[in-house]
């Protein structure tokens, strides 16, 4: 190898000389390519900056500027991960670091009224063995008032109690329990909470008026209830004088077992559903009846039918004004004829009009069908008449 001096003597008379021309030329070319550079630089889209319409938006998601925590799978930014994975990592943390910072963020969920997040955090707080009780009755206390603003009485309830549990004297949770108790209408409880609330602090005007509203609504919901049950023996008496007067009198239902259940003697059509055939204190039945009028397809309804009303009564109160589909004006009482159909043995009976209901249902013939009585009316003589009485049926095979 050479020495120094003399390689740095043979470089410079290897050194190609260049001339004046050749130095502009390149210097021209140099000046060129800088400013072919430049005009690149102002086409080309700068892609890492903040957006000029946008840059508080992007600035607030920065770890040091940022106002409010990320939401629930909100991505985040890599250096937000690396703090968050900071802040919670255990191997960094000691159960009681990792304790309290999920009770702050329960705290600061509080503030910005996200109760959902608050109870998550609280609950994560209560993972960690934290061996102070007093600490532990402070996070379900607040977990318990983050469930009583979501409505979940029952929750915060029990929360409370526990608290009271770890922490005999601590006053919140008592309070909290007896505002639990009140929306839960545990009255004995809310009384009790607010008497050892009262013993503590005589003056506390809050428990007094709770426990005196408390005590209002448990008189009551004890008088309704009382109400309650007497509607409901009421209703079972009339239901056991009903039956008793239908078993006398033998009457006959369609329905199989119709006296075991109620629903089966409710009626089916519309505007007769409300009135289910019912027993007055002297034994008088009423009925559900529908009068049919096979020529005009159109019905009449009596929702609640007197059982010692007589058939031709019945007619002259439907015929005091003329049916509207009656253009030809027959329809009379005196001019018309009633029948009812018995569907097991599939036939029509014509029905003595001067009888009663009572009387009427009590024919060995007559079946009740649904709860309901009907009837069919027809002018006498007619074609409809003579079609309706005429027309075949089939029984219906019924075994009881």
């Amino acid at each position: 190898m050479l020495p120094y001096g003399v390689r740095n003597m043979a470089e410079k008379q290897t050194k190609k000389v260049v001339s004046e021309q050749e130095r502009l030329e390149l210097a021209a070319q140099l000046d060129k390519d800088l400013d072919a550079f430049i005009s690149s630089l102002e086409k080309r889209r700068y892609t890492e900056g903040w957006p000029e319409d946008r840059w508080e938006e992007e600035m607030a998601k920065h770890p040091f500027f940022m106002q409010k925590s990320p939401e629930p799978g909100e991505k985040m930014s890599p250096l937000m991960e690396g703090l968050q994975q900071l802040k919670y990592d255990p191997l960094e943390n000691t159960e009681q670091e990792l304790a309290d910072t999920y009770k702050e963020d329960g705290k600061f969920y509080m503030q910005h009224r996200k109760f959902r997040m608050a109870v998550l955090s609280y609950t994560e707080a209560l993972r960690y063995k934290v061996g102070d009780a007093a600490y532990k009755a402070v996070l379900y206390n607040n977990r318990s008032a983050a469930n009583y603003m979501l409505k979940n009485f029952r929750t915060s309830l029990q929360d409370a109690q526990k608290a009271l549990e770890l922490n005999p004297d601590y006053e919140k949770a008592r309070w909290r329990a007896a505002q639990c108790a009140s929306a839960l209408d545990r009255f004995v409880l809310c009384v009790e909470l607010c008497d050892t609330i009262l013993q503590r602090d005589p003056t506390n005007s809050a428990a007094i008026d709770m426990r005196k509203a408390c005590l209002t609504r448990q008189a009551a919901q004890n008088r309704d209830l009382r109400k309650e049950a007497r509607q409901e023996r009421e209703k079972q008496q009339k239901w056991e004088r009903l039956v008793a007067e239908l078993q006398q009198r033998m009457v006959k239902f369609e329905e199989r077992n119709a006296l075991e259940d109620e629903r089966k003697l409710k009626p089916r059509l519309a505007p007769l559903e409300d009135f289910m055939v019912s027993c007055d204190e002297n034994g008088v039945l009423s009925w559900p009846v529908v009068f049919c009028y096979p020529e005009f397809h159109t019905t009449d309804f009596q929702q609640q039918l007197s059982e010692t009303t007589r058939i031709q009564e019945v007619l002259e109160q439907l015929f005091a004004e003329p049916l509207e589909c009656d253009k030809a004006r027959v329809y009379r009482a005196s001019k018309v004829n009633v029948y009812y159909e018995n569907r097991i043995l599939g036939f029509a009976y014509m029905v003595d009009k001067n009888k009663t209901i009572r009387e009427i249902v009590a024919e060995r013939s007559f079946v009740v069908f649904q709860g309901t009585l009907t009837f069919y009316i027809l002018v006498k003589g007619s074609k409809q008449e003579e079609s309706f009485v005429t027309q075949t049926r089939i029984p219906l095979k019924i075994n009881y």
